[in-house]
């Protein structure tokens, strides 16, 4: 065996490359940093996936319409308050002092449910407006191309969004199906 020999083996090993392994010592193997995202990506999407399907039980729209509610009594229950203090003063009298006696612990408490209730629902519809306007924009150039009629004929939006090779696209026929049907 040469020196050269010698030297490529005692560098390389058998099997083992010494080079690679010291420099991921300082720095990440992208490969391998590549695949751990993909396994993350991955995980996340299953997660959103199991999470948000697209078919709603019973039970979630019941709960979607007991989610709706909180709004209209307290913008109804605070024009309601406004009318009884005009209708029946002695009434609404009783029922404000009755409020006075309320610890102000349990008034932030209130204040702190409402404030993540609307906060919350803020945020959902902060998401579902971006989502409107990426879809908006998404019909820009069919719109732009018929400036004098705005309304997009059909066909011209399946030319819009076919694949430019022609290959299947399964993500798109899932948009398809969900957002053209």
């Amino acid at each position: 065996m040469g020196l050269i020999d010698t030297v490529f083996s005692a560098v390389f090993g058998s099997g083992r490359n010494v080079i690679r392994e010291t420099a991921e010592v300082f720095r990440e193997n992208a490969e391998s940093a590549g695949r751990r995202d993909l396994d993350r990506l991955s995980a996340a999407l299953s997660q959103h996936a199991a999470e948000f399907r697209e078919t709603r039980s019973p039970f979630d729209t019941l709960i979607d319409g007991i989610n709706r509610l909180p709004r209209p009594m307290l913008a109804f229950g605070t024009i309601g308050l406004f009318v009884a203090a005009m209708v029946e003063p002695l009434w609404f009298a009783e029922r404000m002092q009755g409020l006075a006696l309320v610890p102000e612990a349990l008034w932030w408490l209130m204040g702190a449910v409402v404030s993540f209730y609307f906060g919350a629902r803020h945020q959902l519809k902060g998401q579902q407006f971006q989502q409107d306007i990426a879809r908006t924009l998404a019909q820009v150039p069919v719109v732009v191309t018929h400036p004098a009629t705005l309304t997009v004929p059909e066909p011209e939006i399946e030319a819009t969004l076919t694949a430019d090779d022609g290959a299947p696209n399964p993500a798109l026929d899932d948009w398809r199906r969900t957002n053209l049907a």
